[in-house]
């Protein structure tokens, strides 16, 4: 008959050798599944999906009752701009409204958010920005953009376009936001037919 000590007596020393045969199988199955690499240098960036920005926010221009714009952003290195993503969204309730949003990876790796929205400022920043009331604001061309920021959290910009209005979010610094907002500001929008 083999001896076991009762509960009350198992130390942490126990509860090592119980959980090490698991963290063994564990890393056996991610070796065997090549999900588990070791590298010195850190994480690197994946491939970036191919999304056709223009071909999008055309065909938004089409179906949506608001004007959407196509931002001229460089699309060669060093100050390259990729899109890589699009969707469309509703707010409901008060000031809500229908949401065009592309994404961007910066020329600095970041990703960046362009929503386009009949929806009200209020409803955008309730939806997307880490804070509810504007934190500062920015001037960029004809817009005044509204700053929605607190430390720890991606910002939030929201600018009034009278017709539109255009929110930029995301973990780029402040040239990636200065450089979206000024090419939103600057862009005609694109024609409806």
């Amino acid at each position: 008959m083999s001896y076991q000590k009762p509960r009350s007596q198992n130390d942490y020393k126990d509860l090592i050798w119980s959980l090490l045969p698991l963290v063994l199988i564990c890393l056996v199955i991610a070796g065997i599944a090549s999900q588990c690499s070791f590298s010195a240098k850190g994480p690197t960036q994946g491939q970036i999906p191919n999304f056709d920005v223009k071909s999008a926010l055309t065909d938004d221009a089409r179906h949506l009752s608001f004007p959407i714009r196509l931002p001229a952003l460089p699309d060669s290195a060093p100050d390259k701009w990729t899109p890589n993503s699009g969707s469309h969204d509703t707010i409901t309730g008060t000031g809500g409204g229908d949401l065009s949003t592309v994404g961007y990876i910066s020329p600095e790796g970041t990703y960046m958010q362009l929503t386009q929205s009949n929806a009200s400022v209020e409803a955008l920043a309730k939806k997307y920005a880490p804070v509810k009331v504007a934190s500062g604001s920015e001037q960029r061309g004809d817009h005044k953009w509204s700053v929605f920021a607190e430390p720890g959290s991606e910002p939030a910009w929201i600018s009034d376009f009278g017709d539109v209005r255009i929110l930029i979010k995301g973990a780029g610094n402040g040239a990636a936001f200065n450089a979206l907002s000024t090419a939103v500001g600057q862009a005609q929008p694109l024609p409806r037919s």
